[in-house]
């Protein structure tokens, strides 16, 4: 993977895998413990010797190098401190790679950037490369969020399905003679993504007026006649790419106001998801959706300071990927599309007397569109 550093020998990062997505794209080597990846002439990681076989079968990184060949263990026997023996390993196989001029990421550790400089290193941070390669996927990272995206539907299919059957008494809902609560349905979410090999951190259901905050997980009996937003992030623990999708249902008869935020949200969606192709910037799609909702009478953030509580509060979309949210954007500041770039477009309106209404869908930007990912159906009242 070629690196374009204009002022720099090196591009240089100390990480773990697991968590981070820069260094999962440059490798493709999950792990939970740190190494170190340099690019530089060439791409090669440094790593235990524990991990040295796991590394060469799995890591797209052919030059793997173990830090038994840096004198890790003699380093921590004379050093007696485990930091202070990896900082000075990792200076070692740098003056082996013959470079001085070295750029790193923003989040690199502060005590490591000092301890090389005072080695004689010049320690550059840049803004990752990596994140702007990200913003376009290729076919296999494609096929890797749409299958994230099927096992989320089926996952969702089972939560609206308990929901659908639940019976209503006194105004809340009811499972088998007990109220069927926010945490049930986020179980049955998590089970049913668990036995496909996926996952999804902090599943929102969140039913009535609390769904007014986007991001509150929700809690408690769910209610009939009430919004509930159901939104999460399903991946696969093996291929770790995301999707993302919400869905807003009833179960009951909602109000008037829920059905209007509700049709309107849609028609949202649907003008920029009409409008999005290779070419286009993430501002335009912003702004399609903003006209949308102004238009029937709702009010938007757009061009507002300070605090914004009500309305459309938040941008249209992002991009999907290794990462929940990375580039590019669909807001005010978003910058122009490229094919393959895979986005979201998520309107939504809040009221705090109402409630909350969202719908997102996936879509995947090609030169005279976008390819929608998502299949799942659009009903706010469940029938």
């Amino acid at each position: 993977m070629k690196l374009e550093l204009t002022d720099a020998d090196a591009y240089l990062m100390v990480s773990e895998s697991a968590y981070s997505a820069d260094m999962y794209y440059a490798t493709g080597f999950l792990a939970h413990d740190s190494f170190i990846y340099l690019n530089s002439k060439s791409e090669k990681i440094l790593i235990s010797d524990m991990e040295l076989g796991r590394a060469k079968k799995e890591s797209r990184i052919k030059d793997v190098l173990p830090t038994s060949g840096f004198g890790i263990m003699e380093k921590l026997r004379t050093l007696k401190d485990v930091d202070a023996a990896y900082n000075s390993m990792i200076a070692e196989f740098l003056r082996s790679e013959n470079v001085k001029r070295i750029a790193v990421p923003y989040n690199f550790p502060v005590y490591l950037a000092d301890i090389l400089r005072g080695d004689g290193f010049d320690i550059i941070p840049v803004k990752s490369p990596f994140r702007t390669m990200r913003e376009v996927k290729n076919e296999n990272e494609i096929r890797s969020i749409e299958k994230a995206q099927r096992a989320g539907e089926k996952a969702l299919a089972e939560a609206i399905g308990a929901i659908k059957k639940a019976t209503v008494g006194n105004g809340v809902l009811w499972r088998d003679g007990v109220p069927l609560t926010s945490e049930d349905v986020r179980s049955i979410m998590d089970a049913s993504l668990m036995s496909g090999g996926f996952e999804a951190p902090d599943i929102i259901v969140a039913c009535g007026r609390g769904s007014v905050d986007p991001h509150w997980q929700g809690e408690g009996e769910l209610h009939a006649g009430e919004p509930i937003v159901i939104d999460f992030v399903p991946r696969s623990k093996k291929e770790r790419y995301y999707s993302d999708m919400t869905r807003t249902v009833v179960r009951g008869t909602p109000s008037d106001e829920i059905r209007e935020m509700y049709s309107a949200v849609r028609d949202a969606q649907v003008a920029a998801i009409s409008r999005i192709k290779a070419g286009i910037t993430g501002s335009e799609i912003h702004g399609i959706v903003c006209d949308t909702l102004e238009a029937r009478g709702y009010e938007t953030a757009r061009g507002k300071t300070g605090i914004f509580t009500e309305g459309f509060i938040h941008s249209t979309g992002h991009g999907v990927g290794l990462d929940i949210h990375e580039g590019p954007n669909l807001s005010e500041s978003g910058k122009e599309l490229k094919e393959g770039c895979v986005v979201t477009v998520e309107p939504g309106l809040y009221y705090k007397k109402k409630g909350g209404v969202r719908l997102e869908d996936v879509v995947v930007v090609t030169a005279g569109g976008c390819k929608n990912l998502t299949m799942f159906e659009k009903n706010l009242v469940l029938e």
